[in-house]
């Protein structure tokens, strides 16, 4: 059943809403997918902070219009879905890739983040993002090098203090 025209105010508007506050995008061609699988693949979207949709191609162009997606508009050809990462940038591609890698009809043709549109054959750089919590763990380690490398050589100097005594010591003693 065709949609009215207000149904499809509504749909631009809640996915430009979406689109104006998401960290990346990615559009995939889902042609023989079956239902089952798309309802896990949604299920699993939930989970990960990812939203998902299936819109008309003249729908998705006008609501990626003034957002950082905009640069997806001229690759909208044929059945896609579209994921949008709402907590990290990596959410959606990590997502789209794992899913693609079960059920081979899932056929992710572009992403894009940051105002940049990948190719299909870069998902892999931006699935291979680090979440928030990775992010900051790396941070905290790189910055706790250095402190740790100071403390351990402040802590040689009275070790090796130590270990001359102690060679005098058995030296006077034999």
């Amino acid at each position: 059943m065709a949609l009215t025209r207000q149904e499809k105010e509504a749909v631009v508007a809640e996915v430009a809403d979406v689109a104006s506050s998401a960290h990346s995008a990615v559009a995939a061609e889902y042609r023989g997918i079956t239902v089952t699988d798309l309802t896990e693949l949604r299920a699993k979207a939930r989970t990960s902070g990812v939203y998902l949709r299936v819109v008309k191609n003249s729908l998705a162009r006008r609501a990626v219009e003034g957002t950082e997606f905009e640069c997806m508009k001229d690759g909208m050809s044929g059945p896609l879905i579209f994921a949008f990462s709402q907590e990290d940038p990596g959410s959606a591609a990590r997502l789209l890739r794992d899913f693609a890698k079960e059920n081979d009809k899932l056929v992710v043709t572009m992403a894009a983040v940051g105002g940049q549109k990948l190719e299909a054959n870069e998902i892999g750089k931006l699935a291979n993002l680090p979440t928030r919590d990775e992010a900051i763990s790396m941070l905290m380690s790189v910055m706790q090098a250095p402190v740790a490398k100071f403390v351990r050589t402040l802590n040689e100097v009275p070790g090796k203090l130590v270990r001359t005594v102690d060679a005098v010591r058995a030296s006077k003693d034999a």
